[in-house]
């Protein structure tokens, strides 16, 4: 089986996605959760992501990346996985839009990433930074897949936390009714990945949205 980034494989569906009138609906499910980061002059600098994919689509991915064959995969024998999934994230904007008093944001290149595998699940992890920090008062923040090829979910509890932020800024979030994901782990293959198709603009109804509004 040749392998492709568990990303990088969602980056090539939802490419074909495009060109097909069909209907979305997920095929890979993510819980997520987010941290607004803010410098020591009340601006925001960036966000830190943290995915943790469905049982199904972890099994999947990490194939054959048990490196010293210990039954145990470790953030290391991971590492290149990360880099490469986290890098292929920059043709789809990272499923993140943040804005700042309305303005949507530019990011520069994702840093800090990670891999690690818990519970049957692997959790990715890394920083996108903003290419100049925003000086907004206002923030808005949105995780989707504009494709719904994979279907994101706030956690539960604090999904969207803030560093550094100024005293007395408060977070509202909102969350879509979710899709669940599947109940039994199936086997995956290249073809499955291949073949699936999406609606381009179906999701932004599922786009899970967080607003923080500081003094």
């Amino acid at each position: 089986m040749i392998r492709r980034p568990v990303l990088v494989s969602l980056a090539m569906a939802a490419l074909a996605a495009f060109a097909s009138p069909a209907l979305a609906h997920p095929h890979v499910w993510v819980t997520a959760k987010a941290e607004l980061v803010y410098d020591g002059e009340g601006r925001m600098t960036g966000v830190r992501h943290a995915w943790t994919f469905d049982k199904a689509y972890s099994a999947f991915v990490t194939q054959g990346l048990d490196k010293n064959g210990d039954g145990k995969l470790t953030p290391d024998e991971l590492q290149d996985l990360a880099r490469e999934n986290t890098e292929s994230l920059s043709e789809f904007d990272y499923f993140t839009v943040l804005k700042g008093n309305g303005l949507k944001q530019d990011f520069g290149a994702p840093r800090d990433y990670r891999m690690e595998y818990a519970d049957e699940a692997v959790t990715m992890s890394y920083f996108l930074p903003l290419k100049a920090p925003a000086p907004a008062k206002t923030v808005s923040l949105e995780v989707y897949d504009p494709t719904y090829f994979v279907s994101f979910s706030l956690a539960e509890g604090d999904a969207v936390t803030l560093a550094g932020a100024p005293q007395g800024c408060a977070t509202n979030i909102s969350r879509p009714k979710e899709t669940p994901p599947p109940t039994q782990a199936q086997p995956m293959s290249e073809a499955f990945f291949e073949t699936l198709t999406a609606a381009s603009t179906f999701a932004v109804q599922f786009a899970n949205k967080a607003i923080v509004a500081c003094p």
